[in-house]
């Protein structure tokens, strides 16, 4: 999430908000391609000045943010530190658009590009071979001196009906955070075997009924919009259990992820993210959901170690030469006054790391 709902929001993963919290029109707000940026993709993203901070130390170069949103983050980055540049990614057309408003007073400095960061490494090299692609900084050569994944799914993406993100209208079972492409909720709904939606319901923490949500869904196939599968979802769970929150968000959560291959998509980036970085340079993950969370913490520890398969507490006699430090130790997370002020920051964990060693 890397903006606030003007609605009710019911992804509490990767997306938490209070239950019934509304929300003005953001100032300065910008009319982009005939969207209302101020409905579509409003920006106030998570930990923002611990972003910015941790991006102080690292030298002249361009930062790529890999999952720009609405761009809230790319904006303060490049508005504290001026020796920047930042290229921006999005998978999704609306939040290219919005971050190409919001980050236009750069000129240029700021690059945005309709992208999966799951491709870090091929979108990278590309901009780096054209001039006219690659952001301006102090550093005369192409150099990333920064990599920020904020990961999760967009308030605005939630807060149109039409993308089918959220359980509580109607329509058609898409979920595609890029809608120009790949399969939607629909036919993952439809075509996959009980087995195999009970395992990706039991994986985001559905385990107690996710075979009984399983076999009513294909009981009631065909399923083509949201609120049909929501109703499925519910009747499939005792009341007493549904008195505790609609039993469909982990539903739908799960299969947002199925569908935009999420976990897959980081697990890719990161290596690329790792491996690009100059001497200096950092990678920046908040994660919000689980499984997420322990794929970076998974990725840093490999790259912390080197691959070291001495024993702990022991000297290093395998060979591995680690080139990545820790920035600090574990997860931070946001400050209880920005929880107080914005509650979809709760979820949130952001870890960092920094490249060390020279390049080969």
């Amino acid at each position: 999430m890397r903006s606030p709902s003007t609605r009710t929001v019911e992804d509490f993963s990767s997306a938490l908000f209070c239950r019934g919290r509304r929300g003005p029109t953001p100032r300065g707000a910008m009319l982009v391609e005939g969207l209302r940026m101020a409905q579509a993709f409003a920006h106030d993203p998570v930990m923002t000045e611990e972003v910015v901070s941790l991006f102080a130390p690292v030298p002249a170069g361009v930062v790529v943010d890999g999952t720009a949103g609405a761009g809230g983050h790319a904006e303060a980055v490049l508005s504290a530190h001026g020796r920047l540049g930042v290229l921006a990614l999005d998978r999704d057309a609306d939040a290219v658009a919005a971050t190409a408003a919001t980050l236009a007073r750069f000129g240029d400095r700021a690059v945005v590009r309709r992208a999966r960061f799951g491709g870090l490494r091929e979108v990278v090299e590309a901009a780096m071979a054209d001039p006219s692609g690659w952001p301006a900084s102090e550093r005369a050569e192409p150099s990333v001196v920064g990599v920020l994944l904020d990961l999760g799914v967009s308030s605005a993406q939630l807060d149109r009906p039409e993308r089918g993100f959220s359980y509580r209208t109607t329509a058609p079972l898409d979920m595609r955070m890029d809608q120009a492409s790949g399969r939607t909720a629909g036919d993952l709904v439809n075509s996959a075997s009980e087995t195999e939606l009970a395992e990706l319901f039991a994986r985001n923490g559905e385990g107690r009924f996710a075979f009984r949500i399983a076999r009513a869904i294909a009981a009631a196939r065909p399923i083509a919009t949201t609120d049909r599968l929501a109703d499925v979802v519910s009747r499939a769970i005792p009341a007493a259990v549904r008195r505790r929150g609609h039993p469909a968000r982990r539903v739908f959560q799960a299969l947002r992820i199925a569908v935009n291959e999420e976990l897959e998509e980081l697990e890719s980036a990161l290596p690329s993210a790792l491996d690009m970085v100059t001497t200096g340079g950092r990678v920046v993950v908040i994660a919000y959901h689980s499984g997420e969370d322990r794929i970076v913490k998974a990725a840093f520890k490999a790259a912390t170690t080197g691959g070291c398969t001495c024993p702990p507490g022991m000297p290093c006699v395998c060979g591995a030469n680690p080139e990545h430090e820790l920035v600090f130790r574990g997860a931070r997370r946001p400050s209880a006054e920005e929880v107080a002020r914005n509650h979809r920051a709760e979820s949130a964990r952001l870890r960092a790391i920094e490249r060390v060693g020279s390049r080969r």
